[in-house]
């Protein structure tokens, strides 16, 4: 399975160095084209069976699966200058650039297709990432969410759901980091070092997710009702977040993300 990745920006650079950490793919059957001759020379030296190519035809030549990461904008113009061969598959990370588009762009719209929504965690093998396909078979959608969950977490869902999605996960990670933040800033006026605050905040974060991971039967309010002692601080602290607007800020925030 070749892959050829276009665009070796911040995702484009951390999705390649992802399947190259994972075991669904070999370092060499993995391309990475950009214009950008610098951040090519960093990714090879760090992974030196990497291909890299500056012309986008030519990286794409052999590859079975073509992963375009570039910018919205620049997703028309790039694939109007390519030329596909059958049975090669198109996945974009562009936000907000529809199957449609896509098909309006490349003139086939028999090809298989998919739109992948991962967050920046992908650097660190944890993201959320989100799959829609179009024409896809069952087996090509089961491979990308193994392909993409060795980077972390991948579910496979509708293309009508990608908004709302979307604002869950990679606007959503912001979010998180926000209240890490807040936290830490906290801390700090309590008289904790940030360093120190931060890993403590994190720390929590991480505990918090794993929970929730772990345990399927579980619930948030089921967790914050163990930490919740009648008369106690924890929940003087919630129902100050309450009073707040706690929830209705991150309602909203997520609504406006969409």
């Amino acid at each position: 399975m070749k892959i050829t990745i276009i665009g070796a920006g911040n995702m484009g650079g951390a999705i390649a160095q992802g399947l190259a950490k994972g075991r669904l793919v070999d370092v060499a059957d993995i391309t990475i084209s950009d214009s950008s001759e610098l951040r090519l020379q960093e990714l090879q030296k760090e992974y030196p069976l990497m291909q890299v190519a500056r012309d986008n035809q030519d990286a794409i030549r052999e590859a079975d699966i073509i992963i375009l990461a570039v910018k919205p904008w620049l997703v028309k113009p790039v694939l109007e200058t390519l030329s596909f061969h059958p049975g090669q598959i198109l996945a974009s990370i562009a936000a907000g650039v529809t199957f449609e588009q896509l098909v309006e762009a490349v003139g086939d719209a028999e090809m298989t297709m998919f739109r992948l929504v991962p967050n920046t965690a992908i650097s660190q093998m944890e993201s959320m990432t989100l799959i829609a396909s179009r024409n896809a078979t069952t087996e090509e959608e089961q491979f990308f969410v193994e392909l993409f969950g060795e980077m972390g977490t991948a579910m496979l869902i509708q293309e009508s759901q990608i908004a709302a999605t979307t604002a869950l996960t990679s606007c959503g990670i912001a979010y998180v980091l926000k209240y890490i933040q807040a936290a830490m800033q906290a801390g700090v006026e309590m008289g904790i070092y940030p360093k120190d605050a931060q890993k403590m905040v994190a720390q929590s974060v991480k505990g918090a997710a794993a929970l929730l991971l772990n345990n399927e039967e579980t619930h948030p309010s089921i967790e914050i009702d163990k930490v919740t002692t009648p008369g106690g601080i924890t929940i003087k602290g919630i129902n100050e977040l309450e009073h707040a607007g706690f929830s209705s800020a991150i309602i909203r925030a997520m609504k406006a993300s969409r």
